[in-house]
């Protein structure tokens, strides 16, 4: 699969979704002015990795864990809802066992951003979702 590798704007955030290197990251504001052409792709990036995870684990034995690292520092309520549909992706990803997760950085002064990740996750109460203060 291709990578989806985005600069961060003043409206979007940076985005790095790369199997290749197994690092996958969204970072910076969120708040783009078409949130659905923006996100649509990056979750249905996620729906389409699990057949890569299928691949990897049926001919190597094994497959990658996919870490997604949240670095947000400021989204809007419409970037929330593509943002709980990637953390459904996540789960769909480790129910099928594999091992995904999900690190949700926050800054330490910033307890609203702290309690979003907390609140995406009772959505998602299979997934692992650390916390990790900046």
């Amino acid at each position: 699969m291709d990578a989806i590798l985005l600069e961060a704007t003043p409206t979007t955030p940076k985005v790095i979704i790369d199997p290749v290197s197994n690092k996958f990251e969204i970072s910076g504001e969120s708040r783009p002015e078409n949130t659905a052409k923006f996100f649509n792709p990056i979750v249905t990036w996620f729906d389409g990795y699990r057949s890569v995870l299928y691949f990897q684990k049926n001919s190597f034995g094994k497959s990658k864990k996919v870490s997604v690292d949240f670095k947000l520092e400021y989204f809007n309520s419409t970037s929330a809802t593509f943002i709980l549909d990637i953390f459904y992706q996540l789960e769909k990803i480790h129910k099928e066992g594999y091992e995904a997760e999900i690190i949700w950085h926050y800054d330490q002064r910033d307890t609203d951003m702290k309690e979003s990740g907390e609140e995406f996750s009772k959505y998602v109460p299979s997934l692992p979702v650390k916390y990790s203060e900046f």
